[in-house]
């Protein structure tokens, strides 16, 4: 018998088959949860008894898997989310598919192709192409059509109608300002990200706000932030130029470019913190051990990756999930790699 097209399918037809209601033949073909699964079966062999191709949304999603997708595993906070997010996960009964992408290794799109195409039951996404500025989302918009269920963390696209959650970058900075001020240095630099990432500007955009009025003016504010790589070579490059405009201290975008601040004042022959204060962001495992102890500011890293397992499972349950952007609040920890700005020594 020749499968008929989906076009020609009457869902009185497959319902009365399956001996199930409407609405429930409904959900089955639009691939919706809470369906049970003898009920989804009876419902599939009616489609194939009657003659009826199935279209491709009513495969069945294998209930255990979710895919996680995260840029790298060099920088220590990726790890420490994909623990929590696979922990979290592990105790609902279902289990992570981790994907990372390395320098020429796997893009985002294809190991969102492979794990589409396991029939994962949702995909998590840290710092993804969405918190790119530059990056066409409308690989996201495709599967939020498709109903598979997404969540991302760290980077926000108004376009996306899915749950993100991220820490308030805004108040990192302002949380980094106000501790370097007390101690007090004025001439104080941001090194960050690329530009082109939605946590590098929210960050550079709060920062020029706060210290435009102590420095001339937005223009002068704007020559005290460095965009270079979330690396320890990054870290380096931006804070020997912030160190060659007379910056006593440096908000970092993250622990890794931190290292690589304090690497380029010692460098310069000077110490940290008696000489030159650093500040990192994330408080990634271990950094406390760093030399000198890091004071940074520490990413909600717990409360964001639960908070997004836990929506992302309450979506794919067939709950109605509020779309948008969920801010966590940073905390500042202080350690070893900040001090009072050493005062000159009076001429004689």
């Amino acid at each position: 018998m020749t499968d008929k097209p989906l076009d020609a399918v009457r869902l009185t037809d497959i319902a009365e088959r399956a001996k199930v209601s409407e609405a429930t033949a409904s959900r089955v073909l639009n691939g919706k949860s809470g369906v049970a699964p003898a009920t989804r079966q009876a419902v599939l062999t009616a489609m194939d008894e009657l003659g009826y191709e199935r279209p491709s949304r009513t495969k069945q999603r294998s209930s255990g898997l979710i895919g996680l997708i995260i840029p790298e595993l060099d920088n220590p906070i990726f790890p420490a989310f994909a623990q929590v997010i696979d922990r979290t996960l592990s105790m609902r009964g279902y289990t992570s598919v981790l994907c990372t992408q390395t320098p020429g290794g796997a893009t985002e799109d294809e190991f969102v192709e492979t794990l589409t195409d396991r029939g994962v039951s949702g995909i998590v996404f840290v710092s993804g192409l969405h918190a790119d500025t530059t990056a066409s989302h409308a690989r996201y918009e495709g599967l939020v059509a498709s109903g598979l269920p997404l969540v991302f963390l760290n980077g926000y696209a108004r376009d996306i109608a899915a749950p993100f959650f991220s820490d308030d970058d805004g108040a990192a900075v302002e949380l980094a300002l106000a501790h370097l001020r007390a101690l007090g240095h004025e001439r104080i630099g941001l090194a960050v990200g690329p530009q082109r990432f939605v946590p590098a500007q929210r960050k550079a955009a709060r920062f020029r706000e706060l210290m435009a009025p102590t420095v001339g003016g937005e223009e002068d504010a704007d020559a005290l932030v460095v965009h270079s790589l979330f690396s320890v070579e990054g870290g380096h490059s931006a804070a020997w130029h912030l160190l060659e405009q007379g910056c006593t201290a440096v908000v970092c975008g993250s622990d890794l470019m931190a290292l690589g601040a304090i690497r380029a004042a010692r460098k310069r022959g000077l110490s940290v913190p008696g000489d030159f204060s650093v500040v990192g962001y994330d408080d990634s495992p271990l950094i406390a051990f760093a030399d000198p102890p890091l004071t940074t500011v520490q990413q909600q890293v717990p409360a964001m990756a639960t908070a997004a397992v836990r929506t992302l499972l309450d979506e794919i349950a067939g709950a109605s999930v509020p779309t948008g952007e969920y801010l966590f609040q940073p905390e500042l920890v202080v350690r070893g790699s900040t001090a009072a700005k050493k005062t000159q020594p009076a001429p004689r």
